[in-house]
């Protein structure tokens, strides 16, 4: 599959993690040495992996929680090609753990984590949504703003040579 944007595979992939009943997570990405963009994106189920316990000097006061991480391997791969588009190159369907099919179900058998999650990924598609309206909004005034820079400019412009004229003129009648 293709996707115009980075963005769009990703709205793909959580739509579809929330249809087939998970909840996806950004898992990594690579980046171009010259410019630092983004040229690949791994998306995942949020179950991918294991948990790694916390070192250091919080580990003694955090409470210990179970862990949500189930070694799940499934996920896409996506990569900025050659014509502009993002195309996936590897697809793993396959969970290690049950998914949660019906809203019904997925109060009974998410944990908080994932219910957690799934709130705050639907605020973040809320937001994006919000996000890109104030975009086009502020690109809209923004040109508003270099057109009437653009005016004032000329009417500068025009000032300007209007009293190059007139002192020159004064400047002949003085002479004379």
């Amino acid at each position: 599959m293709e996707f115009e944007s980075e963005d769009a595979a990703k709205l793909f992939y959580d739509e579809y993690a929330r249809r087939l009943g998970f909840v996806m997570r950004v898992m990594s990405c690579r980046r171009s040495e010259r410019d630092g963009r983004i040229l690949a994106r791994r998306l995942g189920c949020n179950k991918e992996g294991y948990c790694v316990s916390i070192r250091g000097k919080f580990a003694s006061v955090r409470k210990p929680r179970a862990s949500t991480r189930e070694g799940c391997k499934a996920m896409i791969h996506i990569k900025y090609d050659k014509s502009g588009k993002w195309v996936i190159t590897k697809f793993v369907k396959d969970h290690n753990h049950p998914l949660v099919v019906s809203p019904r179900e997925a109060r009974q058998t998410m944990d908080e984590k994932d219910k957690k999650i799934q709130e705050l990924t639907a605020e973040l598609r809320l937001k994006k949504r919000l996000c890109a309206t104030y975009q086009e909004q502020l690109t809209s005034f923004m040109k508003i703003v270099e057109e009437h820079n653009e005016k004032l400019s000329a009417k500068i412009h025009h000032v300007v040579n209007n009293l190059k004229e007139f002192e020159s003129i004064e400047e002949l009648l003085h002479q004379t």
